[in-house]
C-alpha cells in the first residue's frame, strides 16, 4: 500500500433565479483507501432537475460502492428515474470517478464535459473504451495515479459560461484544460481549485448563470499527519501520558490554549514568548514556544476555526481571509484544511475556573463541542480524524 490519498472538493452555482441546484454530488467510502465520486446532471433546471441527479448520483454511488457493475447502474437509473412528461425520456448525466487503494482510478462518462486529467501541469491524453449501455454510449478509462495527479470533473454548465456574452460558443474545453493546469501547479487544495473553476464560469455568466454548474476536483497527494493538543487532562497525573503521546507523533504539533502552552512549556523546560501584537482586533495573539509548530489561545481561536471550516464546506467565502491571515485561526485553518490528511486531536478534560463565570459565554460544553464539530467538518472534508480524550 502506498502512502497516497484523494484530497477532494466540489463546488456548484444555480441557474439564475433557482433555489435548487440540478447537478448533485455523492462521495461513498468503500475503504480507508477507495471511494466513489458521482457527478450527475438532471436535465433543465430547479427541482425536477435537482431530483433527477439526487436521484441517479445516489443510486450509482451506493451500487458501484457495493461492488456491483456499471451495466447493472445504468439498468437500474433507466428502470427508476421518472420520465419527462415534455421529452419523453428519463435524462441525467453521470461521471463516475472510482479511487481504488490509492493507486488506480476508474473514469466512466456518460455525456457530460469529457473528465481532464492533469499531470506534471498538462493534459493527460488517456485511453478510453466504448461502451454501449441499455442504448446509452459510455466510456470506460482506467489510469495508475501518481502524487500530483489532478482529475477535473464538471457539468456542462462550466463549458456553457459565457455563450453570447464572452464568447459565441461558450468556454471551451481546451481553454478550461489551459487554466486548471496552470492553477494545477500551484498549491492550492482541491476545494480551492474547485471555487476558483466556478468562480471563473460565474464570471463568465456575468453573475447570472444560465445553467446549473459544479466542478469537482480530486487532487492525489501523499498522506500528512497534523496533531492537536488542546486543553489540560481532568487528571494532573495524566499530563505525562499525553504530551508524551503528543510529541511521539509524526507531524505538526499544534498547541491551543493559555494553561495547555503552560504545561507544555514547563514540560519541554522551553520558554513561552506571547506575541504583544494582535493581527486582528477581535483575535487574540499566538506564542511561541521552541519544538512547537504553533501555539494560539483557545477556545476564542478554535471557534473562529469552526466558522471557517463550516463556511469552507459550503461557499469558500471565506478563503481569502483565513488564506492569507497571519492570527492563530487562520494559520491553524490553513494547517488544517489544506495541509494535514490525518489530524490527531489530544484533548484534555480539564474544566478551566476562568471560563466558569457565568457573564462569559464560554464553558466546558461549548469546548467539547467545538472539538466534536470541527472533527465532523473535517472528516467531511476527507480527513482522517482520531481523538483522544484525557
Amino acid at each position: 500500500m502506498n502512502n497516497l490519498c484523494a484530497d477532494i472538493g466540489y463546488r456548484s452555482i444555480n441557474h439564475y433565479g433557482e433555489n435548487l441546484c440540478g447537478d448533485h454530488i455523492d462521495i461513498v467510502e468503500q475503504s480507508e483507501d477507495s471511494k466513489v465520486i458521482v457527478l450527475a446532471d438532471g436535465m433543465g433546471s430547479g427541482v425536477k432537475a435537482s431530483i433527477l441527479s439526487t436521484l441517479t448520483s445516489k443510486i450509482i454511488s451506493t451500487m458501484m460502492a457495493e461492488g456491483l457493475p456499471i451495466e447493472e447502474c445504468v439498468a437500474t437509473i433507466a428502470a427508476t428515474l421518472p420520465v419527462c412528461s415534455v421529452r419523453g425520456v428519463a435524462y441525467s448525466t453521470f461521471t463516475i470517478i472510482r479511487i481504488i487503494n490509492s493507486e488506480t482510478v476508474e473514469i466512466i462518462q456518460y455525456d457530460n464535459p469529457k473528465v481532464l486529467f492533469i499531470r506534471d501541469g498538462k493534459p493527460l491524453d488517456y485511453p478510453e473504451i466504448k461502451m454501449n449501455i441499455d442504448g446509452k454510449t459510455i466510456y470506460k478509462t482506467t489510469i495508475n495515479i501518481l502524487e500530483g495527479d489532478v482529475i477535473v470533473v464538471m457539468s456542462d454548465g462550466c463549458p456553457h459560461a459565457g455563450i453570447g456574452l464572452c464568447y459565441n460558443f461558450g468556454w471551451e474545453m481546451k481553454d478550461i484544460s489551459d487554466y486548471m493546469c496552470m492553477m494545477s501547479k500551484g498549491e492550492f487544495t482541491a476545494k480551492t481549485l474547485s471555487t476558483m473553476l466556478i468562480e471563473e464560469v460565474n464570471k463568465l455568466y456575468a453573475g447570472n448563470p444560465g445553467d446549473d454548474a459544479t466542478a469537482c476536483v480530486i487532487k492525489i497527494r501523499k498522506r500528512i499527519p497534523v496533531n492537536i493538543l488542546f486543553g489540560p487532562p481532568s487528571n494532573r497525573d495524566d499530563c505525562n501520558r499525553m504530551l508524551n503521546l503528543f510529541f511521539s507523533k509524526e507531524g505538526k504539533h499544534i498547541v491551543s490554549g493559555g494553561t495547555t502552552a503552560s504545561i507544555v512549556s514547563k514540560w519541554l523546560k522551553k520558554p513561552l514568548v506571547t506575541s504583544l501584537t494582535f493581527d486582528k482586533s477581535n483575535m487574540p495573539p499566538i506564542a511561541n514556544i521552541d519544538g512547537v509548530d504553533l501555539v494560539t489561545e483557545g477556545v476564542i481561536t478554535m471557534n473562529k476555526v469552526v466558522e471557517n471550516a463550516k463556511d469552507y464546506l459550503e461557499k469558500n467565502e471565506s478563503f481569502e481571509e483565513w488564506g492569507y491571515g497571519t492570527d492563530g485561526a487562520s494559520l491553524i485553518c490553513r494547517i488544517l484544511f489544506e495541509e494535514a490528511t490525518d489530524i490527531n486531536f489530544y484533548v484534555g478534560k480539564a474544566v478551566n475556573p476562568a471560563h466558569q463565570n457565568p457573564d462569559l459565554p464560554i464553558n466546558f460544553n461549548i469546548k467539547m463541542n467545538l472539538v466534536q464539530v470541527l472533527s465532523e467538518s473535517l472528516v467531511k472534508m476527507g480527513k482522517r480524524i482520531k481523538i483522544s480524550y484525557f
